[in-house]
C-alpha cells in the first residue's frame, strides 16, 4: 500500500518503520522544518520496547538510554511505599528505558530517513475525496493522495478534528507540570524511577543517561502542582502558552523543603539546565478513529494524562498494532475496524484511569492516612493491598512480561 503519516514524533516515525517492514510505500510529513532533539525524558515500558527490537533498534536504545531497575512509589517525606522491578529485573522479555524525548526521536527520524521517504517542512491541514492529503508547504499549498492517511500529528491533530470538529480545547484539570533536567550525583542505585507525593503535588524523578566523568549523571524530573481546583468547563492556559520556561519560585514554595535522605529536590530544581512548563491536559476518547482510508495513531488518536509512562508507550503499541492489522486482512476497512477495535478499548481505559490518578491513586491514599509519614508502612496500609492495586493498574494498561 501506499500509505502518508502526518507527523514525525515517535508514534508516527514508528508506525512509518514497521508499515515499512512490512513491504508498504511509506511517506512521512512533519510540520516543523527542522526537527531537533528537543524536550526531557520519557520512559518505555517493556512491551514498547520489544516492539522497537523487532525494527532493530534495541543496540541503539541501549547506547542511549537507562535501563531502569524499578519504580518506587514514596511519599512526600521520600519514605518508600512500595518497589515495582522493572523491565529485566521484573521478569519482562525486554528492559524498560528511561531515555531523552528529543534523542528517540531524533534517532527514529535518522533511521526513517534511510529506509523510506521522510520530508520536514510539510503539514497536513485536511484530507479531501477520502484519501487525498491537503498539505502545507513554505512553497504553497499541495495535495498528495494515498491508499491510507493516518493521522499522527499529536493531540492537536488536524485529522482528529475530521472526527471531532467540536471538540474544543483539551481537558485539564487544574495540574500544571514542569519539567526538567539537572545534573547531579546518581540517587538510590542510579537506574531508578520514584514517583512521591501526592496529586495536590507529585516530584517524579528519574535519570536518562549515565554518570560522567565527574560523577554526575543527567537527571529528569517532573514537578506537578495544582494550581486551580478542577472545575466544569475549567479552561488550559492557552496553547501559545505551553511548553514556556518555567520559574524556579513557582516551585520552591512547595517542593523547597522536600530533601529526602537519597535526594535533594529543593537543589535539583535549582540546578536545572532547562525547565518547561504544561498543562495536563487529555482528551475525551473518540467513539471511533477511522474515516474511509484515515485514521489515528498516538495522542492524536487517544491523549491521555501522563501517568503509567504510558504516552510513547501506547503509540508504539498503535504502531504495531496497525502494521499488524494491515497485515491480517487483505480490505483495508476490516483492517482498520481491526486495529481501532483492538487500540481503541484499551487507550479509554488508560485515560479514565488516568482521570482517577491511576498508578499514583496509592500516593493519595497513603498522605491521607499518614501525613506526617510513618514508622511502619504496615500500620498505615496493608503492603499486599498496594501490590494488588499497582498489579491490576498494570494489567489494565497492557503490561506484559512476555512478547506474544
Amino acid at each position: 500500500m501506499n500509505i502518508l503519516i502526518a507527523g514525525g514524533g515517535i508514534g508516527g516515525l514508528t508506525a512509518a518503520l514497521a508499515l515499512h517492514a512490512r513491504g508498504h510505500e511509506v511517506t512521512v510529513l512533519e510540520a516543523v522544518r527542522e526537527p531537533k532533539p528537543l524536550g526531557v525524558g520519557i520512559n518505555l515500558l517493556p512491551h514498547a520496547v520489544g516492539v522497537l527490537d523487532e525494527l532493530g533498534l534495541l543496540p541503539a536504545l541501549r547506547g542511549m538510554a537507562v535501563e531502569t531497575s524499578a519504580l518506587v512509589f514514596a511519599n512526600r517525606h521520600g519514605q518508600a511505599i512500595y518497589r515495582d522491578p522493572r523491565g529485566l529485573e521484573g521478569g519482562y522479555s525486554h528492559p524498560q528505558f528511561s531515555i531523552h524525548r528529543g534523542e528517540l526521536q531524533m534517532r527514529l527520524w535518522a533511521e526513517a530517513s534511510a529506509r523510506l521517504t521522510v520530508i520536514s517542512g510539510q503539514r497536513v491541514v485536511g484530507v479531501r475525496d477520502g484519501n487525498i492529503a491537503l498539505i502545507e508547504t513554505t512553497g504553497g499549498p499541495r495535495e498528495q493522495a494515498a491508499d491510507l492517511i493516518v493521522g499522527a500529528d499529536g493531540i492537536h491533530s488536524a485529522l482528529r478534528r475530521r472526527l471531532a470538529p467540536d471538540e474544543g480545547a483539551p481537558c485539564w484539570r487544574g495540574v500544571m507540570m514542569w519539567r526538567g533536567t539537572s545534573w547531579a550525583p546518581p540517587f538510590l542505585d542510579g537506574r531508578t524511577m520514584v514517583q512521591a507525593g501526592h496529586s495536590q503535588a507529585k516530584f517524579v524523578v528519574y535519570p536518562i543517561g549515565a554518570p560522567r566523568a565527574d560523577g554526575l549523571q543527567l537527571i529528569n524530573w517532573i514537578a506537578d502542582r495544582r494550581v486551580r481546583e478542577p472545575t466544569p468547563g475549567l479552561t488550559a492556559p492557552d496553547r501559545a502558552d505551553w511548553s514556556r520556561a518555567g520559574r524556579i519560585e513557582d516551585l520552591l514554595p512547595t517542593f523547597g523543603r522536600w530533601r529526602f535522605d537519597w535526594l535533594d529536590v529543593p537543589g535539583l530544581i535549582t540546578r536545572a539546565e532547562q525547565m518547561l512548563e504544561w498543562p495536563m491536559v487529555d482528551r475525551d476518547p473518540l467513539p471511533r478513529w477511522r474515516l474511509g482510508p484515515t485514521t489515528l495513531l498516538g495522542d492524536a488518536a487517544h491523549p491521555m494524562v501522563p501517568i503509567g509512562s504510558n504516552g510513547a508507550t501506547q503509540a508504539v503499541m498503535d504502531a504495531q498494532a496497525l502494521a499488524d492489522a494491515l497485515s491480517h486482512h487483505d480490505d483495508l476497512d476490516t483492517a482498520l475496524a481491526a486495529y481501532e477495535d483492538e487500540r481503541r478499548p484499551l487507550c479509554a481505559r488508560i485515560v479514565a484511569m488516568n482521570r482517577q490518578e491511576g498508578l499514583d491513586a496509592i500516593l493519595d491514599r497513603v498522605e491521607a492516612l499518614a501525613p506526617d509519614g510513618f514508622a511502619r508502612l504496615a500500620d498505615v496500609i496493608d503492603p499486599a493491598e498496594v501490590a494488588a492495586e499497582i498489579n491490576a493498574y498494570k494489567a489494565a494498561a497492557g503490561h506484559r512480561t512476555r512478547m506474544p
